[in-house]
């Protein structure tokens, strides 16, 4: 089944209305959706270079909105919703013991779930269930899907078709290494 809507995701970068599929795919990645919306973005600004600063930001207003739908549905349907979308992606048995810790480190978290392949959906829902503010939610959502999005189309703008293997394959581990790094740099200021 997520070869199938793989491929379909694919297929719908050609479409006229393309963009309007990412902003949906965006949007509804951000709280149940299995698959990133990078899988169609990435053909998409390859097919229309001219417009990758257009696509990824339909990308990042749909799916910090879609986050604001995962936030909503930590705070308000948790157990009917949330939960069961948590437990498909195997993140169920965490869940108690993460909400004691989440909001300590919940800048971060968000900001690496954003940038990284960790699924952002959980962030999100997580974020609402254990009332993270708003605010800082929402900020630090267009900040980490703001650097990925515009990273993915400033590296195939330039680069085009020769950098979509690095992207698809290493991106996320660079991400998670920008994070490492950024998290070491911190620890290292704090030891001074």
């Amino acid at each position: 089944m997520l070869r199938k809507l793989y491929d379909w995701m694919l297929g719908m970068a050609n479409h006229p209305h393309a963009l309007w599929v990412l902003a949906f795919v965006s949007f509804i990645e951000s709280s149940v959706f299995p698959i990133p919306p990078d899988v169609l973005m990435i053909p998409m600004i390859l097919a229309r270079p001219s417009r990758a600063w257009l696509i990824a930001t339909v990308a990042l207003v749909a799916s910090v909105l879609g986050g604001m739908l995962g936030y909503a549905i930590g705070a308000f349907a948790f157990e009917t919703i949330g939960q069961p979308v948590l437990e498909s992606l195997g993140k169920g048995d965490a869940m108690e013991a993460f909400n004691t810790r989440f909001n300590d480190f919940g800048f971060w978290a968000v900001l690496t779930a954003g940038v990284t392949p960790f699924p952002y959906k959980v962030i999100t829902i997580m974020s609402g269930w254990t009332s993270m503010p708003l605010m800082t939610f929402v900020l630090t959502s267009i900040l980490a899907r703001g650097l990925r999005f515009y990273l993915v189309a400033l590296l195939l703008w330039k680069y085009g078709a020769p950098i979509r293997d690095f992207i698809e394959r290493r991106l996320g581990l660079m991400f998670v290494l920008f994070v490492i790094l950024l998290f070491g740099g911190f620890a290292v200021l704090k030891l001074l």
